[in-house]
């Protein structure tokens, strides 16, 4: 005959199993892959491999698809996708407008705030006292005239292009330079080790912010915002997505990123060249601590504890 406390433990272990069945059998089969859109910007690469890596730790798979931003959009809209987390506002408004205001795709949460995007200038320039936009011009000769954009066509240097045209900051005479990301970072760094004065196109997330020491001017709210052209990141999911799954969207509800996080992760990937798997791996057993606040209230697909088992997918001690 079983003693009671055998029977006890008995009957809690059936218990948690009948409730882990529970748990799955309740889960549409649809949320145990997660579909990500990615625009192909080294940021959301980053976050995606973020939670990407968390979700497989919790016993999910996950699929990131590389859509340009409308595309993106409409994907969610016909829920061939499930997550985007790279909504730029308020740069990505007229998107908003079209989809989440009547309700076709749901914002879920501000998942990163402080980006910057507007021109910036080494340190020991912006010490010298080109601190504003204002300032370019009485330097013009020790910047040679030029403005260092992105890539052609990009709306960063759509903006800098009309702005000179304007003749705006007394800057008719200027010329600006287009290049890809990796030209212009490379620019930026012959500039600093020559002590060079130079102006660029910079924003953050990215790992200039920490591969240099560089500063953001002021005045250029009328073409890149408030805020050295500030915006705020946001995570959307298709219509009822965190409903439906939603031990996913109880992790959705949590993720959030910080500005250095993303240079870091940005920097593997870029500088080093590791893939971006390898390099959300690697920032998590760094960061263990970050994991605490993400999987707060969250399980694994099979209804167990969840932060347990994303540290020992990790090989987290």
């Amino acid at each position: 005959m079983l003693r009671l406390p055998v029977l006890k433990k008995l009957s809690a272990a059936i218990g948690v199993g009948l409730l882990s069945t529970a748990l799955q059998a309740a889960e549409p089969a649809q949320c145990q892959t997660v579909k990500f859109t990615d625009p192909g910007w080294t940021d959301i690469n980053s976050t995606n491999a973020l939670a990407s890596t968390v979700l497989q730790g919790l016993g999910y798979n996950t699929e990131i698809s590389t859509l340009a931003v409308p595309i993106g959009f409409e994907a969610l809209k016909s829920s061939e996708i499930d997550v985007f987390l790279g909504n730029w506002m308020p740069a990505q408004q007229k998107f908003i407008d079209k989809y989440v205001t009547p309700g076709d795709i749901e914002q879920v949460r501000t998942n990163l705030e402080g980006a910057k995007y507007t021109l910036a200038v080494p340190r020991y320039v912006y010490d010298a006292g080109v601190t504003d936009f204002a300032d370019l011009s009485k330097h013009a000769d020790k910047f040679n005239g030029k403005i260092y954009g992105i890539a052609a066509g990009s709306p960063g240097n759509q903006l800098l292009q009309k702005m000179i045209d304007s003749g705006d900051f007394n800057l008719k005479d200027w010329r600006l330079v287009e290049s890809g990301e990796q030209g212009v970072m490379s620019q930026v760094k012959r500039a600093v080790k020559r002590q060079q004065f130079m102006v660029f196109l910079g924003w953050e997330p990215h790992p200039m912010n920490s591969n240099f020491e560089i500063a953001y001017l002021t005045g250029g709210d009328k073409y890149f915002g408030a805020n050295f052209g500030g915006a705020t990141i946001h995570t959307l999911t298709r219509k009822g997505y965190q409903q439906e799954c939603p031990n996913v969207g109880k992790l959705l509800d949590n993720l959030e990123f910080s500005l250095s996080m993303e240079n870091e992760m940005m920097g593997y990937i870029l500088d080093a060249g590791w893939q971006a798997s390898d390099a959300a791996r690697e920032w998590l057993v760094q960061n263990p601590q970050v994991l605490d606040g993400w999987l707060q209230g969250v399980t694994t697909r099979d209804g167990q504890p969840g932060l347990a088992a994303v540290k020992d997918y990790l090989q987290i001690n």
